[in-house]
C-alpha cells in the first residue's frame, strides 16, 4: 500500500501550488488533503483525493485530522503573531504524531540568513520555536522525522515589504523604515517554491531511510539577491513609472492607519513588530542565495522581473 502524502492547510496558495504539482508526481489517491474550505480542494476530490475539513483554530477538529497520513507537509498558521501561532503549531504536530504521522514537512521562512537559529524579525519568531519543538520531539521519538523548509520570500509578497504597493494602482512614493539600500532579499516564485516542495516530500515518500534532508532544516531561496531599491526599481518598469522610497522612522509608519489595519491579529496591532523585518533584511537575514532550489528544480529559477511583469499584465 502507498504512503499517504498529508497535507495542511491545503488550500491557501503555497498548499494549493504543492498539490498541483504533487498530483503531476503522484496518484492523487495517494492524497489526503486537509483545510477549513474544503470545497476549494472539490477539483483533486473528484481526482481521487481525500479531503478533510480542519481548522487551527478549532482544536478538536484536529484530533483525527492527520489519520492514515503518513507523510504530512505542516503548513505555517497564517499570522506573524508569535504564541498563538506556536500553539497552534504544537497542537497540530502533537496531534499528527498521535495519529501515527512518521515525518513532517514543515514550511518555515527564509529570514534568519543562512540556516541560524536567530532573527531579529518578530515574524520569524513562531518559526524557529516550531522548528525547536520539532527537533526536541524528534530526538524523544526515533520513529518520527521532519524536515523544516525555510521557503523564500514570496517574490508575489512584495506588497508586504514595500507599503502595499499596488501594481494596480500605483503610487509614486513607496514609504517605509528602510533606505532601499543592500542587502536585499533573495525573491522566489511562490509556485516554483510549490513545486520544490512536492519533489522533496516525493523524495522522502518514495525513500524514507535515505531521503538527503532528515531531520535538517533546508533552505529555498531565488537565484540572486535584489535590494529593495532594486526591487523598486523593477515594480517601476513593471507599471511604467519611476517610483521612490522615502525612509521613514519606524513610529511613523507603525502610526500609519492603513498599515495597522493590514498588521492586526486578533484585534492587536502588530505594525510596529512588523517593522522588525526591515530591520531583518538591513542585517541581511534575506540575502542568502542558496542552490538547492535549481537543484530541486532542475533548472535555473525564474527572474524575479519576469515574476512581477506577468503580475503586472492587465487580468
Amino acid at each position: 500500500m502507498s504512503s499517504k502524502i498529508g497535507v495542511f492547510p491545503a488550500s491557501g496558495g503555497l498548499g494549493t501550488s504543492t498539490i498541483n504539482h504533487l498530483v503531476d508526481l503522484v496518484p492523487a489517491s495517494q492524497l489526503i488533503l486537509i483545510a477549513r474550505s474544503p470545497e476549494r480542494l472539490d477539483k483533486f476530490k473528484l481526482d481521487g483525493a481525500t479531503v478533510r475539513w480542519a481548522d487551527y483554530d478549532e482544536p478538536s477538529s484536529l484530533d483525527t485530522a492527520f489519520d492514515y497520513v503518513d507523510t504530512l507537509f505542516l503548513i505555517s498558521y497564517a499570522s506573524f503573531e508569535i504564541e498563538h501561532r506556536v500553539q497552534a503549531h504544537k497542537r497540530a504536530i502533537d496531534s499528527a504524531l498521535r495519529s501515527g504521522v512518521k515525518h513532517i514537512f514543515y514550511s518555515s521562512l527564509a529570514f534568519a540568513g543562512s540556516l541560524e537559529q536567530t532573527s531579529v524579525a518578530h515574524v520569524m519568531g513562531a518559526h524557529l520555536a516550531t522548528e525547536k519543538y520539532l527537533a526536541e520531539l524528534q530526538q524523544k521519538n526515533s520513529n518520527f522525522t521532519y524536515t523544516s523548509v525555510r521557503e523564500g520570500l514570496y517574490s508575489e509578497s512584495f506588497p508586504i515589504y514595500t507599503a502595499w504597493f499596488d501594481l494596480k494602482n500605483p503610487v509614486d512614493e513607496i514609504t517605509i523604515p528602510h533606505s532601499g539600500s543592500g542587502p536585499g532579499v533573495t525573491w522566489v516564485k511562490r509556485d516554483e517554491l510549490g513545486e520544490a516542495t512536492a519533489k522533496l516530500i516525493v523524495s522522502q515518500v518514495k525513500s524514507p531511510q535515505t531521503f538527503s534532508y532528515l531531520n535538517q532544516t533546508i533552505l529555498l531561496s531565488g537565484p540572486r539577491e535584489i535590494s529593495l531599491r532594486e526591487t523598486v526599481d523593477i515594480l517601476g518598469r513593471a507599471v511604467g513609472k519611476p517610483l521612490r522610497i522615502r525612509e521613514i522612522s519606524v513610529d511613523e509608519y507603525a502610526s500609519l492607519p492603513q498599515h495597522g489595519t493590514k498588521h492586526t491579529y486578533h484585534g492587536v496591532d502588530l505594525a510596529r513588530e512588523w517593522t522588525t523585518a526591515w530591520e531583518a533584511i538591513r542585517r541581511g537575514e534575506t540575502s542568502v542565495a542558496s542552490p538547492l532550489l535549481k537543484e530541486i528544480l532542475g533548472r535555473e529559477p525564474e527572474d524575479y522581473e519576469t515574476t512581477i511583469r506577468e503580475m503586472a499584465l492587465p487580468d
